[in-house]
């Protein structure tokens, strides 16, 4: 059979390609010729996903529990992955800012609307009793959402609303880090001590996030934004595009599991309790977190209102 062109041409630059690497192309043209086909199974690895569901009790609905939030670590990690693409190009072109938020707007997008299979898709006696197996572990231990939080903006945006007053923007990372607003959300009221949920939580990750807010001083999302050529600042469907992925992290996504709590956590006359010891009633309604991660994209009557009666479409 008489090779085409075409293919004759790419031999050539895999030829080239081998040879500044020092590399002989037949041993490699021989690796592909005695290599099995690849099959969807293995290159996903899905007996390995299918397998990592482990319930900790027999009720059937904790496996939906679990592989929901196997989804949603996943999803976090799309949002990670477009935020290197972002750090990944230095400067970033205007062009590539815009594509990947559009992309980290899709997958919140996607999380905000699967959080029916939390709010729906369980039977709520079930969740009650097989959740009482899973302390003191809580989705507020997700590394990963916050990682997306510090990556997004200045970390004085991520400070408790109620303690801005304690350090200024221009404080040490270290000085900022005590006072981030989810530490609050894992904090006995009564006494002001960390749970042990909070413990855990710190014990593995403290350094790391520290490490990364020191890293991103100059390189988050919004570092990011200031860096682009003025027009670029100025398009309106590029600001458009990031007071969405704002407006889904500080309220769309809390609001989405503040629905959940009020599911299976509020029954009145009583308020069951988070697994993480969490004071969910404080921490969960947007309002009262006022997580901005670029406020001063908004008005300030937008900034008033957050997480009250506000809506922000597509």
């Amino acid at each position: 059979m008489e090779l085409s062109p075409e293919i004759l041409e790419r031999l050539k630059k895999l030829e080239e390609k081998y040879a500044v690497m020092g590399q002989d192309m037949v041993s490699y043209l021989d690796g592909l010729l005695y290599a099995d086909y690849l099959t969807y199974w293995e290159y996903i690895h899905l007996d390995t996903l299918l397998s990592l569901q482990n319930p900790e009790t027999p009720f059937p609905d904790e496996q939906i529990f679990i592989i929901y939030h196997q989804i949603t670590e996943l999803y976090f990690k799309l949002c990670l992955l477009a935020m290197d693409q972002i750090n990944g190009e230095e400067p970033c072109s205007p062009e590539r800012y815009k594509r990947q938020f559009e992309r980290l707007n899709s997958y919140f997008d996607n999380l905000v609307h699967s959080f029916d299979i939390m709010v729906d898709g369980m039977d709520r006696e079930e969740f009650l009793k097989f959740r009482m197996s899973l302390l003191p572990a809580s989705g507020f231990q997700s590394a990963q959402y916050r990682m997306i939080e510090i990556r997004s903006t200045d970390l004085y945006n991520l400070v408790h609303a109620g303690k801005r007053g304690a350090v200024a923007p221009d404080s040490t990372v270290e000085e900022k880090y005590q006072y981030l607003y989810w530490k609050s959300g894992a904090t006995e009221l009564a006494t002001g001590k960390k749970t042990l949920t909070l413990r855990q939580f710190e014990e593995k990750y403290a350094t790391p996030f520290k490490r990364l807010a020191r890293e991103m001083r100059t390189a988050n999302l919004w570092q990011q934004y200031l860096r682009l050529p003025q027009d670029a600042q100025r398009d309106e469907e590029l600001i458009h595009l990031m007071k969405r992925f704002d407006f889904s992290v500080g309220v769309r996504w809390p609001l989405s599991h503040l629905r959940s709590a009020v599911r299976y956590l509020d029954a009145k006359p009583a308020v069951i309790k988070a697994t993480g010891g969490t004071n969910w009633q404080d921490y969960l309604p947007p309002r009262k977190q006022q997580v901005i991660l670029f406020p001063e994209l908004w008005t300030v009557e937008e900034l008033d209102n957050w997480g009250r009666s506000m809506k922000f479409g597509r």
